[in-house]
């Protein structure tokens, strides 16, 4: 299993100006093929300065969750940190 990317990457407005919430496609690669599932996700920092990635919603994908949960957080990690979120 290999996240593939998150088309259609759009920041929501949110108050609180430490959390930041974004939703979009997912785009995985499964056994040679591919599947898309929509995403809702935050990114939260804290007050230690480190970020916490929260998966709100996510669309059903024939596959064990906690390895999905786990790869898709470091792919969202990976992004913040490159600067690949929307601002």
């Amino acid at each position: 299993m290999r996240v593939t990317a998150i088309k259609n990457l759009i920041r929501k407005d949110v108050p609180i100006y430490y959390r930041r919430l974004f939703s979009g496609i997912l785009v995985l690669e499964i056994i040679n093929n591919t599947f898309e599932s929509h995403i809702d996700f935050t990114v939260e920092t804290k007050p230690t300065g480190d970020s916490e990635i929260i998966i709100n919603k996510m669309d059903s994908v024939d596959y064990p969750l906690l390895p999905l949960m786990k790869e898709v957080k470091k792919y969202i990690s990976l992004l913040d940190e490159t600067g690949g979120l929307p601002s």
